[in-house]
């Protein structure tokens, strides 16, 4: 992400570099023409050589305090820039505001007794600290150099300090009146994301100083970066998706605001440049883009004789897509979509990660109470086994003794690219409807838990009876087991720990269609907002590789760790699968519905 990043500001230098010559003129000398005419020798001849090279490069501009106004330069009205495109990203927060997960709170940290069911995920990124920046470093970056933007600096410093200062007043009072917990259970103060707001705030500077006078692309890198912010904010479980995007919202009102109010007071002095124009009636665009996935929240996978569910928030969704138009109706072009869909739900696979209960260890404990049905009870079995009977929590002797679930990837994700038809049809001199007709391949990002667990090695001592005769047989086809003498687990002495894959989630890639309406409203020659309402299909193979009892491989003795296995794999009481301690693969197909709504930022090209 680094190089990324790294990689943009390489490219936005050197497109710096480029214009700043473009008006740079070559040296060129021309010989006198020569004329034979008589000279006045008694008065000395004077020879003046005045050659003078334009600058290659800009001159530094310190000039904090210093009002500078350029001539012929368009004076702005007030509310002349005003969009209110932020206001649908606030409201489309708002109204996701009650689609929350269940808080990944790291069982590890608890205290007081509490169970350890719980899971944390372990993906985490300081990189959305940074990016939050990106905006107001490139303008401070490109104005420090002399390369003129629309503002000098004392209406540049204006406008960004009354943008910053609206978004903080909004950001901060209303995250302290809704108190929203955040998705890592560790604040009541999510809503609205304050590091989104302070990035898009950021990026409409960009857009304002050099997006819309210079190069339209550095509204591209701004917009960008900010939008992977927001989608990082996601990722780390910092902020929910309506988070994000109502902090997007708060962002570009506060900058439209802020610019509108020293726009009053400013009026025609300290502007630099004119906007861009763009003669070009064809809408050809490059955008970029975010909204909330809709549609298919759950998974249900069968297998062994089992079913399991997984349940899913509403997706983040994200895309870079661009056409070329042939004329005004009708072009082609493509889209990249990232989708990112985050667990809402485990359902029975979390049942496991805790391991309280043991089912397991009920397993056996049925086996002893055929053999021994007069001595064992459960508070005898659990207790001889090193458990508190009260609160059959985990004490010192337990064959568990903690355990936890590591989410490394706590979404699916999608990656679909699509070609194919794009139609326009303009109402007017700012509005248009527009539909596609897309088609593409679509790949899948697996979900991913790793387990840990630690404890007391166990030992248990029986003897065994095979028997092999004929109807002697289980249902599949091995020989009939028997346990007898059976003895409580005791310790060996010996601790064991164990981690590993937990469960696994993924799904082959598939041929993916889409469709979708939007409008669009062209508010500059070369810039514009959409508003679109996307529809996704593709048929999907979903696998899940469920293994929950790995860690009875180290926890027991080889001999114990076979009766267990043997108890799981004859017991009715828990389990029909017939497969014991070993690893669970679940399957299903599914016919992915996937409704996109959101907000695109448009570049005219």
């Amino acid at each position: 992400m680094k190089q990324f990043f790294l990689l943009i500001a390489l490219a936005l230098t050197i497109q710096v570099n480029a214009e700043n010559n473009q008006d740079t003129e070559p040296l060129t000398t021309e010989a006198p023409e020569v004329k034979a005419e008589p000279v006045n020798l008694s008065e000395p001849s004077t020879l003046n050589f005045n050659m003078t090279s334009p600058s290659a490069s800009p001159k530094f501009d310190f000039d904090f305090f210093k009002t500078k106004t350029n001539p012929d330069v368009k004076p702005y009205e007030f509310m002349d820039d005003l969009t209110f495109v932020g206001v649908p990203l606030f409201l489309g927060g708002l109204a996701l505001k009650g689609d929350k997960a269940m808080f990944r709170v790291n069982a590890k940290a608890e205290q007081g007794g509490k169970k350890n069911t719980q899971l944390l995920t372990d993906f985490k990124t300081g990189i959305d600290d940074y990016t939050q920046f990106f905006g107001p470093a490139m303008v401070v970056g490109l104005k420090l150099g002399g390369y003129e933007g629309r503002s000098d600096w004392p209406r540049l410093l204006a406008s960004a300090g009354a943008s910053y200062a609206i978004m903080a007043g909004l950001v901060n009072g209303i995250k302290y009146t809704a108190k929203e917990m955040r998705p890592d259970g560790s604040t009541a103060n999510s809503w609205p994301s304050g590091h989104t707001a302070t990035a898009f705030v950021g990026a409409s500077l960009l857009h304002k100083e050099y997006g819309l006078t210079r190069s339209p692309w550095w509204s591209v890198a701004g917009y960008g970066v900010a939008t992977a912010t927001g989608v990082m904010r996601v990722l780390n479980n910092r902020h929910w998706i309506s988070d994000v995007m109502s902090g997007a919202g708060i962002g570009i009102m506060s900058t439209e605001l802020g610019y509108a109010l020293c726009d009053l007071m400013f009026k025609e002095k300290g502007l630099l440049r004119n906007d861009l124009l763009l003669d070009n009636e064809k809408p050809s665009f490059f955008s970029i883009s975010m909204g909330v996935g809709l549609g298919n929240k759950d998974l249900d996978f069968e297998g062994q004789g089992q079913t399991m569910n997984l349940k899913f928030r509403a997706a983040t969704v994200v895309d870079g897509e661009g056409a070329y138009f042939f004329n005004k109706y009708v072009g082609v072009g493509g889209r990249l979509r990232v989708r990112a869909q985050s667990v809402k739900d485990f359902g029975d696979f979390a049942n496991f990660v805790a391991f309280e209960d043991y089912f397991a260890w009920q397993s056996l404990q049925s086996h002893y109470a055929e053999v021994y049905p007069e001595a064992v009870d459960d508070e005898t079995y659990f207790k001889k086994l090193g458990y508190s009977t009260d609160e059959n929590t985990n004490t010192a002797n337990a064959p568990v003794t903690n355990s936890y679930g590591i989410v490394k990837s706590d979404h699916i994700t999608e990656f679909t690219g699509s070609v194919g038809i794009y139609f326009n049809l303009p109402l007017g001199n700012h509005f248009s409807l527009g539909a596609k007709a897309l088609i593409g391949r679509s790949i899948t990002q697996e979900l991913d838990i790793d387990g840990y667990a630690e404890g007391n090695m166990k030992d248990i001592s029986y003897t065994m009876t095979l028997d092999n005769r004929q109807g002697k047989q289980n249902v599949l086809g091995d020989p009939d087991i028997s346990f007898n003498d059976l003895q409580y687990p005791n310790n060996t002495g010996q601790k064991w720990t164990d981690e590993w894959e937990y469960l696994t989630v993924g799904a082959k890639s598939s041929t993916s269609y889409g469709t979708g309406i939007s409008l669009t409203y062209r508010y500059k020659s070369n810039f514009s907002w959409r508003i679109f309402c996307d529809y996704d299909y593709t048929r999907k193979n979903f696998t899940a590789t469920y293994d929950p009892f790995h860690f009875a491989q180290k926890g027991m003795t080889s001999g114990a760790s076979f009766l267990m296995d043997a108890a799981l794999t004859t017991s009715t009481e828990v389990y029909s699968d017939g497969i014991g301690l070993n690893a669970r693969e679940y399957n299903t197909r599914k016919h992915m519905n996937h409704v996109t709504l959101g907000l695109s930022f448009l570049v005219n090209i």
